[in-house]
């Protein structure tokens, strides 16, 4: 009767699992606001939009779209940048501008990785954070760290079922009800992941309840403008680009810089 210790192996870890996520989904959910709550915003820029709708690496695809729009910088399809205009007009452009180098030409995604990492991109998320728009690093991390919980207990549940029903030595149709037993928690980790997804889904893992009001409230972004493309991948990123030599310059950066 080994194959019931296994079986209450994997029942305390998708317990504990399942509990673990649904605890820190809901804290997520339920946080209270700010001590000295900000005023409603009036209007957010593009650099914040972008944040709350896809985090600092959509800060960064912004900037680099918005200074090759403006010729201060050229993104090339290969996947390389090259700086046109050295000043840039704003800290997040100096950050990119940086992190190009003094060469003046560089691989996107080195950039994009320097440019969301960079002490502009930071402080910008604490603004968000304090005005109750973003969700903090911390609760984001957790729930993170939960999902891959359950994830693990999943794969968990399905191992030590295989190890039951291959183990040596067992009655005549023992498997079946073996593995119908180790069903019962891999429905339970699944169903959890799935509830998870839809709760979440669309939604942004970087915007409070708060800032998902205001992404929602977002009128649709007219082609044709710059700064309608711009307010595009702010909100749907890089995919919401049409021209393919910028698409294929900024999917190729994604690529060489993961």
């Amino acid at each position: 009767m080994l194959w019931v210790l296994l079986l209450l192996v994997a029942w305390s870890a998708a317990a504990v699992s399942c509990i673990r996520l649904c605890l820190v989904t809901a804290g997520a959910a339920h946080r209270p606001p700010p001590a000295a709550p900000a005023s409603a915003p009036h209007e957010l820029n593009l650099y914040e939009t972008a944040f709350l709708a896809g985090g600092p690496q959509r800060v960064a695809d912004l900037a680099l779209v918005s200074m090759h729009l403006r010729r201060r910088l050229l993104l090339a399809h290969t996947g390389w940048a090259t700086v046109v205009d050295p000043e840039g007009r704003d800290e997040v452009e100096r950050t990119v501008i940086h992190a190009i180098g003094p060469e003046g030409q560089s691989r996107i995604g080195p950039i994009r990785a320097a440019a969301a990492a960079a002490d502009a991109v930071r402080t910008l998320a604490d603004r968000l954070v304090a005005a109750g728009l973003a969700v903090p690093h911390g609760t984001r991390t957790s729930l993170e760290s939960a999902v891959r919980a359950v994830r693990g207990s999943a794969v968990l549940v399905v191992v030590l079922a295989v190890t039951a029903v291959l183990m040596p030595g067992q009655e005549t149709g023992y498997a079946g009800p073996v593995a119908a037993w180790f069903g019962l928690p891999l429905v339970l980790t699944l169903g959890c992941l799935a509830i998870a997804r839809v709760e979440n889904h669309p939604y942004s893992p970087w915007a409070s309840p708060s800032g998902q009001r205001w992404l929602d409230s977002l009128p649709a972004p007219v082609r044709g403008a710059d700064r309608d493309l711009l307010a595009a991948v702010a909100v749907r990123g890089v995919g919401a680009v049409e021209d393919p030599a910028l698409r294929a310059a900024l999917t190729s950066g994604a690529r060489t810089g993961g």
